[in-house]
């Protein structure tokens, strides 16, 4: 198993772009998988740089419906017109804004999805040999305090806390890819019914908002928890968090950027 980042907020590469959103390349025996699509057509510029063939996609896996994370689709689906779409019934029919500095949509525009490759996900699952959904993820552990400048709008147009129904993470053979995890990393593996030995993904533990003890206190419990199990991050997980965490979690913790490459 491989996987390569191609869109992220950071880059230890010249040659690559960066942007606001996340995605992530990931080859398995079986199949090719590209985990989210970052916010634009940025990711087919990177794939090509970093000589990754994105028509070797067969699945895209999009975990929410935030557009850094889906508004790269629309242009994904211009060079590749084989590959199912994994996504929440949820997402495609949510409206979704954020609060932070001030009320801007976070909405993706949606490209036109035959259903012959649209499968959607409401309940967790398998959907293939080796590819396993968890959905509507029960939130019993703390949610991130970012998430409070994070809104959905109902049918009446009102703006309300987004309850994230319609996030989604996708397991594989020991490796799990967590989107934002807005749910909350620990709401998520709990919500894995498999051991994990690879977390990869955002966190959405944004800088200034959890405290230094409690940050401290959530790299203990994952240590505990989790003994064996690497984590991964970068996007919605802040540098001054990140360093917190490590102080905690040392070589258990890594930082990804576009351009890393990881085989398991």
């Amino acid at each position: 198993m491989k996987w390569t980042v191609l869109v992220d907020n950071r880059t230890n590469d010249p040659a690559l772009e960066t942007e606001h959103g996340l995605s992530i390349f990931l080859e398995t025996e079986r199949h090719h998988i590209l985990l989210d699509t970052g916010a634009s057509d940025m990711l087919i510029r990177n794939a090509e740089r970093t000589g990754i063939d994105l028509n070797t996609v067969d699945y895209v896996f999009i975990s929410h419906g935030h557009s850094d994370h889906a508004g790269g689709l629309k242009h994904f689906m211009t060079i590749n017109d084989t590959a199912q779409i994994i996504v929440s019934p949820d997402t495609l029919s949510g409206k979704f804004f954020s609060k932070r500095r001030y009320l801007h949509s976070i909405t993706p525009e949606w490209p036109e999805i035959s259903s012959e490759r649209l499968l959607t996900v409401e309940h967790s699952g398998g959907i293939a040999d080796d590819l396993y959904i968890i959905a509507r993820i029960p939130q019993v552990h703390p949610m991130p305090k970012g998430n409070l400048h994070l809104f959905a709008q109902n049918a009446e147009g009102a703006y309300i806390p987004d309850d994230f129904r319609h996030e989604l993470a996708l397991y594989t053979d020991g490796l799990l890819f967590t989107g934002c995890a807005h749910s909350g990393l620990e709401n998520i593996l709990a919500a894995t019914p498999f051991p994990v030995n690879e977390v990869i993904g955002g966190f959405h533990l944004l800088d200034g908002h959890e405290s230094e003890d409690e940050l401290r206190e959530l790299a203990y419990r994952l240590t505990d928890s989790y003994p064996q199990t690497h984590f991964h991050t970068s996007h919605c997980t802040g540098d001054a968090v990140f360093a917190t965490l490590k102080n905690v979690m040392g070589e258990r913790l890594h930082a990804f950027s576009c351009g890393t490459t990881i085989e398991i």
